[in-house]
């Protein structure tokens, strides 16, 4: 293989929040490195998912869903988002074929039509409509803005992927290999298994819970047999009666969120995983810079 002809970039995904994002990047990098939850404003920080063939290496960065924010936390991610569109290479526009155009696809629009790069209108979730909704949608949103590509997909059944992949590669520039081929996220461990665990506690809650958490990694350690990783966490909430939801009655959801986790968790490190989690309240944290930074959301780091 020779070396000019290599080809390599980076790929926004952006789109109001869960029109599938995560799971398009999942389904893409073949296994599960960003949190999947049907509550809006899942992914937190910039995700980065490296596929890697024989002729490119692309590089995914799945950003938090485009909304007006509420509190620090929400500038934070609201800033982290918009911030990627002009360091990459492509952006996929994302949306969710079954709710159509809403007025956050008018927000992100315009933040588009600021940028030079290349844009393709990614419309996932297309198993879920009618085929003459889909053309209703592509007349609808060619309207706003020019479009390298328009692509139709179902990310959960991986339709029409694999052809969204190819003409993804072709816009590629040339360049180098920027990760070594068996890597598939920058994330380090410590970050994925603290998502995994935020993931189980979004989908055993409800209402005011969910978007309250916070998961501090404490420890990750291989025991001295190597047989057994020790992991030791902390699930942060903002209000004492949001640490009694999480732990359950006699503890049974904290139980539960154990089980599921460590599963996952297993499966990531590929070894067997002694889970130990703890509940800490910390007050309002969302809107303290202190707290974000203890937390993992550096806004220096974009």
């Amino acid at each position: 293989m020779g070396n000019t002809a290599y080809k390599s970039g980076f790929i926004s995904i952006i789109g109001r929040p869960n029109v599938g994002k995560s799971t398009f990047l999942n389904r893409v990098i073949g296994q599960k490195i960003a949190i999947m939850s049907d509550k809006p404003q899942t992914t937190r920080n910039k995700v980065q998912g490296v596929y890697t063939t024989d002729t490119s290496q692309m590089i995914f960065i799945d950003t938090p869903g485009i909304h007006k924010p509420k509190h620090k936390l929400g500038d934070f991610m609201m800033k982290t988002a918009t911030n990627t569109l002009k360091e990459v290479d492509l952006v996929l526009f994302m949306i969710n074929a079954e709710e159509g155009f809403g007025r956050g696809d008018e927000f992100i629009i315009e933040k588009l039509k600021g940028i030079q790069t290349p844009i393709f209108l990614v419309i996932n979730k297309i198993d879920c409509i009618h085929p003459d909704k889909l053309m209703e949608l592509i007349d609808q949103y060619k309207d706003f803005l020019e479009f390298a590509e328009i692509v139709p997909i179902s990310a959960l059944e991986g339709s029409n992927v694999d052809r969204l992949i190819h003409q993804i590669e072709e816009q590629m520039p040339e360049g180098p290999q920027y990760y070594p081929a068996d890597q598939v996220t920058d994330h380090p461990e410590r970050f994925i298994v603290s998502e995994l665990i935020r993931e189980k506690v979004l989908h055993l809650t409800r209402e005011e819970v969910p978007h309250s958490i916070a998961v501090v990694i404490d420890k990750i350690a291989k025991r001295d047999d190597k047989e057994m990783v020790d992991v030791m966490a902390t699930i942060v909430v903002e209000r004492d009666s949001q640490k009694g939801i999480v732990i359950g009655r006699g503890g049974a959801l904290l139980k539960e969120v154990g089980k599921r986790s460590r599963h996952d968790i297993e499966n990531l490190l590929g070894s067997k995983v002694f889970l130990e989690l703890w509940v800490k309240v910390q007050k309002d944290w969302r809107n303290k810079a202190s707290n974000l930074r203890d937390f993992g959301f550096k806004e220096d780091e974009y």
